[in-house]
């Protein structure tokens, strides 16, 4: 190990130690020897074991996991302590997997298990020469029978000698404990993120001849928080660079690329080994991942990241799901580089099994369409309705930071119509032609799978859709030209009110959608918990959705929470004022619409739908059910006249 790594181990904080294994295996001499290198207190377990548990060993009686229990739960305590000092090395037997997850359980902090492996003939021999010890040889059949093998630590043969075993520690020590791969803007930010956290990083960029050469090299040169991070262009290279269980965060075009780039490392993993995927893979290909490295032995997380390139720099909301053992190996990494919230929290946790992770990410972005597309339509009524500049169409929205209406979306809107190029807003020269990625697609196609309404997410997507086509929309106009009948009769704090309104709708829907998917796929998500998430970091981040993650601890339908269904009464009159102003001015608001249209299906305590369920079993004998009948039974009628005479 290089000067600069044993600087780089002994300053690295708050990481706790397990050396583990049977009795015999050396696990105190390994951990005094590391702890003195690493410059970090050394506990030996057996210190801590109660009277009792030694006594019934003195007798040659072996532990029960009740009798572990206590002192397992005391062994907590201590890492938890020295995970928030300077960190530890602690000497414990750690057998089975249950009694490594008690261990480890609400340390947020990195913990790196050393298992120590030797065969029984081996250590019956080393334990017949310890003088007053309280484990006798008559018990280590019983470890045997208790061990469970980890496959998440770094395991080392006894049968090496001590410098051997303290050398190979030493230099797995000194690999990179995390991996990045695709060094993008997004893959750059998130790699800076992740050193300045000290954590030891390797990063890979691919070698393209005339494109893409010394990416990786360049850019680890071009910042001091990576100056311990290595570079490659070699995959297997990159792979065995980190230290095991590896974790491999994919920062990569998301589709075929990401089924490519596993095809490259799979090669060179091993049992145990973590891979996290966070771009923006459509959650059904997350799901077909997790299958099928699973059969391999490979864990998988497919992990949603929200906040652009400053939010992955200086803290971005982190949505993984996936194996939960990946989650437990990696977590304290991700929960490190998140946002933090109002109590100051990692705008990051575990969101489910499966595709999750992704399908969240996927709703997250539907949301944004959406907000983006309100903001727009806010933007279109204050210019072409009221006639205002953008300098004043500016003021006003600033004023509404000050209300529940704020939102990181407001506040860069607020700045993009005030930039100017050469004396001129710079907005005037954006051609008016959205663009986007799909997962706003995906999320409508999701939605009509589920049978869910979320007509102001799909009526965001459709206007992009229709912004798209630009010189047919020039065309048109020519042709059908706006007409402008009345004068727009509306103040600035309408306008706010049917805003927020609509926003209310919109997150409404996209709730309601992930309430749905976590029934159909039995994922289980906590909405509150994934948007308290949601309150930092991310895009879609707002005064909002801090009260949103509130009310739903309670109700997962927001619009029958007692405090929303008080601003719709008193905001519902305002959304209908704006878009009677727009529809007889001819301007299109597709979200304002859908939203009103919405609201007023969602309280329809009668609907015309019972006239559709006739005309189907008219034409096709569909069948229908009547009205309070409870039994469910379904009927056919022949509504033809005709036949009836």
């Amino acid at each position: 190990m290089s000067l600069n790594h044993y600087f780089y181990e002994m300053n690295k904080p708050n990481r706790i130690y397990f050396i583990i294994g049977v009795s015999a295996v050396g696990k105190t001499t390994v951990g005094k020897t590391l702890s003195q290198l690493l410059n970090i207190p050394f506990f030996d377990a057996d210190d801590f074991h109660p009277q009792s548990n030694k006594q019934k060993m003195i007798n040659g009686i072996p532990l029960t996991d009740g009798d572990r229990r206590s002192w397992l739960i005391s062994l907590n305590k201590l890492a938890l302590e020295q995970s928030v000092l300077k960190g530890g090395v602690i000497a414990c037997s750690a057998l089975k997997k249950s009694y490594r997850e008690l261990l480890r359980q609400n340390i947020k902090s990195p913990v790196k298990w050393i298992f120590l492996d030797g065969g029984f003939e081996l250590l019956k021999q080393r334990l017949s020469k310890r003088k007053e010890h309280f484990m006798p040889i008559s018990l280590l059949q019983s470890q045997f029978d208790t061990l469970e093998k980890p496959d998440d630590a770094f395991c080392i043969s006894v049968d090496l000698t001590e410098d051997q075993i303290n050398n190979q520690i030493l230099d797995e020590l000194g690999k990179s404990e995390f991996g990045l791969i695709g060094l993008g803007v997004m893959g750059k930010s998130l790699s800076r993120n992740i050193a300045s956290k000290g954590f030891s990083l390797s990063v890979f960029n691919r070698f393209v001849a005339g494109k893409e050469e010394n990416i990786a090299a360049d850019f680890q040169k071009k910042y001091a928080e990576l100056f311990d991070a290595k570079p490659f262009e070699v995959i297997e290279a990159f792979v065995k660079s980190l230290q095991r269980p590896r974790k491999i965060f994919l920062m990569i075009q998301a589709g075929k690329t990401v089924d490519a780039v596993i095809e490259q490392i799979l090669p060179f993993l091993e049992s145990g080994d973590v891979i996290m995927d966070g771009g923006n893979s459509h959650y059904l290909d997350t799901e077909r991942r997790i299958k099928f490295l699973n059969d391999k032995g490979i864990y998988f997380l497919g992990i949603g990241v929200s906040g652009g390139e400053q939010g992955a720099l200086n803290g971005p909301a982190i949505m993984p799901g996936g194996n939960r053992e990946a989650y437990n190996l990696s977590g304290y990494i991700l929960e490190s580089i998140a946002a933090k919230d109002m109590q100051q929290q990692a705008c990051c946790g575990f969101v489910g099994k499966g595709g999750s992770g992704h399908f969240v990410k996927m709703v997250h972005n539907g949301i944004e369409y959406a907000e983006m597309q309100l903001l727009a339509e806010v933007y279109q009524i204050f210019k072409y309705g009221l006639g205002i500049s953008n300098d004043a169409i500016a003021k006003m929205l600033n004023a509404w930071r000050s209300s529940e209406a704020d939102s990181y979306l407001l506040e860069i809107t607020i700045d993009i119509l005030q930039r100017k190029e050469n004396g001129a807003y710079l907005l005037e020269k954006v051609l008016d032609k959205a663009a986007n990625k799909g997962t706003g697609n995906w999320t409508t196609v999701a939605a009509s799978e589920l049978g869910v309404p979320i007509s102001v997410l799909t009526g965001a997507l459709f206007a992009r859709y229709i912004s798209a086509f630009k010189e047919m929309r020039v065309e048109a106009s020519k042709v059908l030209p706006a007409d402008k009948k009345v004068n727009f009769m509306l103040d600035s704090e309408t306008i706010r009110k049917a805003y927020q309104l609509a926003r209310w709708v919109n997150h409404h829907q996209g709730i309601h959608l992930l309430s749905e998917a976590s029934l159909k796929y039995e994922w289980d998500l906590n909405l509150s918990e994934i948007t308290r998430v949601w309150t930092n970091g991310c895009i879609i981040r707002s005064k909002m959705m801090e009260k949103l993650s509130d009310y739903l601890k309670d109700d997962s339908q927001l619009l029958l929470n007692q405090n929303v269904v008080e601003i719709v009464k008193q905001s519902k009159d305002s959304l209908k004022e704006l878009i009677k102003n727009a529809v007889q001015n001819d301007l299109p608001i597709s979200c304002f619409s859908e939203a009103l249209n919405y609201l007023n299906a969602y309280s329809q305590k009668e609907s015309p739908a019972n006239l559709i369920q006739a005309q189907r079993d008219y034409f096709g004998a569909h069948l229908y059910q009547r009205k309070n009948d409870i039994s469910g039974n379904r009927y056919h009628t022949n509504w033809d006249p005709k036949q009836n005479a």
